[in-house]
């Protein structure tokens, strides 16, 4: 984890009574005190994500990695970086640090096992205008949480101080996560065919996509999110709002690794409508049944609040279904079995048809508030 201060060179200008004013990075903004104690306060935390071929300490310019020490023979290696989105005014304005690290992490990771990936190195960007340390390493607590949940180790990161970039209190992440598949093991989507079944692997909440119409439904309907919520009055509004996004990585490695699915699409903005067709080969259509699952209290307050036609909630949510799988319909008992024994809740929720390649969710009256049967469709 480095530090990077962005300011004008300390130099020498106006006038303070005889003596020319001497300028330094800490009075342009810039504390690099702050960035130093940081790193030493992470430092335990970096190290508890070791995993075999991490071999880097933090604070130097860059981190090693070696594959064969982590157990790879011929690996292709494969890159993803994301961001938590706008679910950061949400942790920032309700002091709510400690998990959006989890997000990031979840963010990159799940979108390397759906493509057969074991997640092995993460990085992260930490940017903000004052960096107030107590904050900053609640963030990257939570990061190192997410690596230690996904397997993945903490080498290195990025924290930058630009005074001037971002308003009081504000901060932005940025996530980049490496892992391998052995060559010939990659999940690409080729082996999906018709008459497979789609399985879904329940969501811990919105996860990481939609929180611009939540912040914009929260303002314009006067939420109180410090009180307990409407469905839940177990729990504030916002800690609902605020649940992490789950890691799938685990509990999916085992049967990725066995050849028992076909295809993974990780749910994230489009919602299902518009993930499941990125891992659908040509002649592959994805018929999704929205009655196969219960909609989660939380997406149904979330309808109800904007008044959101169904259509509209499956390109944008992820409507309680954070992982999408396509698996051969001999598997799908065992299947089911292994992946809830290892802590997931499994709906089956559509099949593989013959047609152009998309997606259709597709509903009866009642389902998801609608009065009528409905189905929303995107192909390509």
């Amino acid at each position: 984890m480095s530090t990077n201060n962005d300011a004008t060179p300390a130099k020498t200008s106006g006038q303070t009574g005889d003596q020319p004013e001497s300028y330094t990075y800490a009075k342009a903004g810039v504390s690099i005190d702050a960035g130093n104690a940081l790193v030493r306060a992470i430092g335990p935390l970096v190290k508890a994500t070791a995993r075999p071929g991490a071999t880097s300490e933090i604070g130097g310019f860059g981190g090693f990695f070696d594959p064969k020490a982590a157990g790879y023979s011929d690996p292709l290696l494969v890159a993803a970086n994301d961001g938590v989105g706008t679910k950061l005014k949400l942790a920032i304005d309700f002091d709510r640090h400690d998990t959006v690290g989890i997000d990031l992490v979840a963010m990159c990771v799940n979108d390397l096992i759906v493509q057969g990936a074991e997640p092995l190195f993460f990085l992260d960007y930490f940017a903000t205008g004052a960096l107030e340390t107590g904050v900053a390493q609640r963030v990257v607590a939570g990061i190192a949480d997410g690596c230690k949940e996904s397997g993945c180790a903490l080498i290195g990161g990025e924290t930058a101080e630009m005074p001037g970039m971002y308003a009081a209190g504000d901060y932005d992440l940025a996530g980049f996560c490496v892992g391998a598949v052995e060559r010939g093991e990659q999940l690409t989507g080729d082996k999906v065919a018709p008459g497979q079944v789609l399985l879904g692997l329940a969501s811990s909440g919105v996860h990481s996509n939609g929180y611009s119409l939540v912040r914009r439904l929260a303002a314009d309907k006067g939420w109180k999110l410090d009180r307990p919520a409407v469905f839940d009055a177990d729990r504030l509004l916002i800690d609902a709002l605020i649940e992490p996004t789950r890691i799938y990585v685990k509990s999916l490695m085992p049967a990725v690794r066995a050849g028992k699915i076909a295809a993974l699409a990780h749910i994230t903005g489009g919602g299902l409508l518009e993930n499941i067709p990125r891992v659908l080969p040509e002649g592959a259509h994805a018929i999704v049944d929205a009655d196969a699952w219960q909609q989660p209290r939380l997406m149904a307050f979330l309808q109800a609040q904007g008044n959101i036609e169904p259509e509209e909630m499956a390109r944008t949510f992820n409507c309680g279904v954070g992982m999408v799988l396509a698996v051969e319909p001999d598997n799908v008992a065992a299947l089911t079995a292994e992946l809830e024994a290892a802590g997931e809740t499994v709906f089956t929720i559509g099949t593989i048809e013959p047609g152009e390649k998309g997606c259709t969710v597709k509903g009866t009256a009642g389902t998801w508030a609608a009065k009528a049967d409905w189905k929303a469709e995107h192909l390509g």
